[in-house]
């Protein structure tokens, strides 16, 4: 699983809590870093990814991006904030994965 957050106190608690839960965690603190993973890693199943983060994306463009390039990762977008009328007025298509 890949853990995108740049936080790291909560990037921290979510990888704690994805090794818990059984799983192998790898982590990325921006959507650039995310990509470098994928290209370089066959063996990621699901992207876990903050929405609010600095950089070239955010976890909403990097979830369209993931989607379109590797559509078996499953994607978990966490926290953050986007309203429904920023998403009209950038014509945003709605998630739906």
């Amino acid at each position: 699983m890949l853990v995108v957050e740049d936080e790291m106190v909560l990037r921290m608690r979510a990888v704690d809590i994805v090794e818990d839960a059984g799983f192998t965690a790898v982590e990325a603190t921006n959507a650039d870093q995310a990509i470098s993973v994928l290209e370089a890693r066959s063996d990621i199943s699901l992207l876990f990814s903050d929405i609010q983060m600095p950089g070239s994306m955010d976890g909403l463009k990097l979830a369209h991006a993931v989607h379109e390039r590797w559509p078996q990762i499953k994607i978990i977008l966490v926290s953050g904030q986007i309203t429904p009328l920023k998403r009209r007025e950038t014509g945003e298509q709605p998630l739906l994965w």
